[in-house]
């Protein structure tokens, strides 16, 4: 089972690409240190208060896939920096 998701942020402190990258890239190392997920910026690369993940994560059953991406989206808006503002789910 594939459980993939897309997250779309708003990142509040960000004053430049050069900041926004900062947060996006400390967030990213950590999420992929404490799950078993890969992630990577997939949209809104030139704005600097908006950006847009996926998440994908590949188990035997779908709702050790599904346990995965949902604890790795609550770490994700564990951070005071940024608010989801968009979730898509697909199972494949």
């Amino acid at each position: 089972m594939i459980g993939y998701v897309e997250c779309e942020f708003r990142i509040y402190e960000a004053g430049s690409l050069k900041e926004k990258r900062a947060v996006l890239q400390r967030v990213i190392t950590r999420l992929k240190q404490k799950f078993n997920v890969s992630v990577s910026e997939i949209g809104h690369q030139d704005l600097w208060q908006r950006t847009k993940i996926a998440i994908v994560t590949v188990a035997s059953i779908q709702s050790a896939a599904e346990r995965e991406i949902e604890n790795a989206i609550k770490f994700l808006d564990s951070f005071p920096e940024w608010e989801r503002l968009e979730t898509i789910y697909e199972w494949l």
